[in-house]
């Protein structure tokens, strides 16, 4: 540093004048400023080598595990975010660590690696992703910080810090319902003794605005106090958000002609405070159904469904090895389709989609353009039959098994859920006020969907439709097929469908969009609209 090199061009300055006793004397008392120097050096490389090494056991112990079954280690939605989070994040501060005196092996690796690491988006849509899965499936932060999800029994876990982390993400982007829950784990945390970078007092800050957001005035002012009691009692910020709330509170007593109340000694926890309201009418029926909740087969209706052998009327291909099939749902008819794919097949499907893999998109109903949308996150690919014999084989399959023209058809597109990944509840086919939607491909609408799931999921990824109330859960090799129009040409409202946040895996699926244009001869009109 500058006061090294100004101590060693000091001495050497020195050293090469004819030298008096007393600038001997001050050599002396140069040399020992200059051994303090070297110790401090010492020390401070030391120190950083030592916080280095800590860096590398830790996580040479953490990759050995991760390396060990990547994908079993993923499928943990804690781990997911945590390595998002560590490269994003932790790896910078090591970056700059290291920084403080370059270490060219290290900074060089860093730089050729870095194009692949997560960003800040990453990071956050990481942390949204668990949000999202605490939501479905009725999750609290104390369950995800300690790695406690449904059926799986795994050491991954969120720290003080991580809790705080997913606390201000929410409260960046103005979503203070999820604000309160995270930075609320936080401060249990810390009150249980848990080590922490973050102080109570940031976390406290935090949370009693995020409390103040969602209405409860009275926590808002305990939580405030307990800041102030914490930190300076002159802290600005926290004495005037305290003033302001105790007025906004003697304001609505009086006006609602009320007792004051004190605050809930009761913790704050999943269902203390109510979700807000979002853009999907049917949020709560869609979760439930992702729950295996509110799912509608009766007896009655399960004594309709059946099971079948179809050689898709006497076609060569499935005489002597007709497809099975069985009903899933009776009214929209919904089949499911056993042994489509084999495993071999499935691999190569995946093996050609994986350098391909881009954040799906959906159909723009205005101007028929793909784009991407986040009620649907996941990584999608297109392959064309003409790439690989099995994609081939695979949409001749289809083929054979619907009685319904491919060539009209949409390419097969291989999508991947990873944890959190979903499509909220959406239509197949495009609707009246959406005319251009498929009018660029020229081949009329979406009349039947037939979805390959290509794995099985631990836990989450079903299939639901909101209208009718059914959920269907993946099988490996397994399809499962439903007409989107009626014969009329109409739209079937009811197939509106979601696929469900995946919470513990993930969910490879295929599908083929099979189209109006063609069909005219194989399926005909019927004679009302509704056949």
């Amino acid at each position: 540093n500058k006061s090294n090199a100004r101590l060693i061009s000091l001495l050497f300055i020195k050293i090469s004048l004819s030298l008096s006793a007393g600038q001997m004397t001050d050599l002396i008392y140069t040399e020992k400023e200059l051994v303090q120097s070297l110790k401090e050096y010492i020390k401070a490389e030391e120190s950083k080598l030592a916080a280095v090494k800590s860096w590398a056991n830790k996580l040479d112990v953490l990759t050995r595990v991760s390396t060990s079954d990547p994908e079993g280690y993923l499928a943990h939605p804690v781990n997911a975010y945590k390595l998002m989070k560590r490269l994003n994040t932790e790896w910078s501060e090591l970056e700059s660590l290291v920084l403080q005196d370059p270490s060219d092996g290290f900074i060089s690796n860093m730089s050729v690696h870095r194009q692949y690491f997560p960003d800040e988006e990453d990071e956050k849509g990481a942390a949204k992703a668990l949000m999202r899965l605490q939501d479905t499936y009725q999750l609290d932060s104390e369950s995800f910080s300690k790695g406690k999800l449904p059926g799986v029994h795994s050491s991954a876990f969120l720290t003080v810090d991580d809790c705080y982390d997913m606390g201000k993400t929410a409260y960046n982007d103005a979503d203070y319902y999820h604000a309160v829950l995270w930075m609320q784990q936080s401060l249990r945390q810390l009150d249980a003794g848990e080590e922490a970078v973050v102080s109570k007092a940031d976390v406290l800050d935090y949370l009693s605005y995020s409390v103040y957001q969602m209405g409860d005035l009275p926590r808002a002012i305990e939580l405030t106090r307990l800041l102030l009691v914490l930190t300076d009692p002159s802290h600005q910020r926290a004495g005037g958000n305290l003033r302001y709330f105790e007025r906004l509170l003697s304001k609505q007593l009086i006006e609602l002609k009320q007792v004051y109340q004190p605050a809930s000694e009761e913790p704050i926890q999943l269902g203390t405070y109510a979700r807000p309201k979002d853009h999907l009418p049917e949020r709560e029926t869609y979760e439930a159904l992702c729950r295996g909740e509110g799912v509608k087969m009766t007896n009655a209706r399960r004594s309709r469904l059946f099971c079948r052998y179809r050689d898709g009327n006497r076609n060569p291909r499935l005489l002597l090895k007709p497809v099975k099939e069985e009903d899933e749902w009776d009214s929209p008819h919904i089949v499911r389709y056993l042994d489509v794919l084999s495993h071999e097949e499935i691999e190569k499907i995946k093996e050609l989609a994986k350098p391909r893999l881009a954040r799906a998109t959906v159909r723009d109903p205005k101007t028929g353009v793909l784009t991407t949308a986040n009620y649907r996150v996941s990584k999608s690919a297109w392959l064309e039959g003409e790439e690989d014999p099995v994609i081939a084989r695979v949409n001749q399959r289809i083929e054979d098994i619907t009685g319904l023209t491919v060539e009209t058809a949409e390419l097969l597109q291989v999508a991947n859920y990873g944890v959190g990944g979903q499509y909220e509840p959406h239509y197949d086919f495009s609707r009246k006020d959406e005319p251009d939607a498929f009018k660029r491909l020229g081949t009329g609408n979406r009349v039947a969907t037939f979805l390959n799931y290509m794995s099985d999921v631990e836990a989450g990824g079903a299939t639901v439709f909101p209208d009718f109330g059914a959920a269907i859960w993946p099988r490996k090799g397994t399809a499962v097929f439903w007409y989107n129009l009626f014969k009329s040409g109409e739209g079937d409202y009811r197939t509106r469908h979601a696929a469900c946040p995946v919470l513990v895996g993930s969910k490879w699926v295929s599908n083929k969009w099979i189209h109006e244009r063609g069909q005219e001869f194989l399926r005909p009109c019927g004679l009302t609209e509704v056949d």
